[in-house]
């Protein structure tokens, strides 16, 4: 099998030991074991538990990334509007990703490596949001900046809400949505 497909067939695996069982379960010899491959085939494609995290966690975020991007290209120029694409992308990936995103987000703090990881990955949304909420504000680079940190925070919030079944994914939107509109709006 090629490399590039062996890669994608590790990262199902690890992806299903993570939702069977959790990120804690997770390692490159559970991973082995569950892709039915030798443990060194493992550490050639991600050589160590953190490589891992950080490959499956970057698989999940391009999912995001490329979800918010494509409702944004065919985004009418509304704030409302282009809040709504936003949420609904948000919670639409985190609804196909399923519990797996928050488990392999928590897991990524626990380095230092994995950490720097997830910020950089962090930093990428939180551009991709300055962009599309800029036209719509009168703030300053800097404090929309600040401004889509917290309401990144606060989706985080919301998601973590909705994932555990207190409130249902329509409200989860419709009230990140929200926040987003009156958090930049003129």
């Amino acid at each position: 099998m090629p490399k590039d497909q062996r890669r994608e067939q590790l990262l199902d695996a690890a992806m299903a030991i993570v939702r069977e069982d959790g990120a804690d379960a997770l390692s490159l010899v559970t991973l082995a074991v569950k892709a039915g491959v030798s443990r060194p085939v493992t550490y050639d494609h991600f050589s160590t538990r953190a490589g891992l995290l950080v490959a499956l966690f970057q698989r999940l975020e391009d999912q995001y990334v490329q979800a918010l991007r494509n409702a944004l290209d065919v985004a009418p120029h509304e704030l409302g509007t282009t809040a709504d694409l936003m949420s609904r992308a948000y919670f639409n990936c985190l609804a196909d990703l399923g519990p797996e995103a928050p488990a392999i987000s928590a897991a990524l703090q626990g380095s230092e490596e994995m950490a720097l990881q997830q910020r950089a990955m962090v930093g990428e949304y939180i551009a991709i949001m300055c962009k599309a909420l800029q036209p719509f504000t009168d703030m300053d680079i800097a404090s929309l900046r600040l401004t889509c940190i917290g309401l990144l925070g606060a989706a985080e919030a919301i998601a973590r809400e909705q994932q555990e079944g207190r409130i249902p994914e329509a409200a989860a939107i419709a009230a990140f949505s929200s926040l987003i509109a009156r958090g930049v709006g003129r």
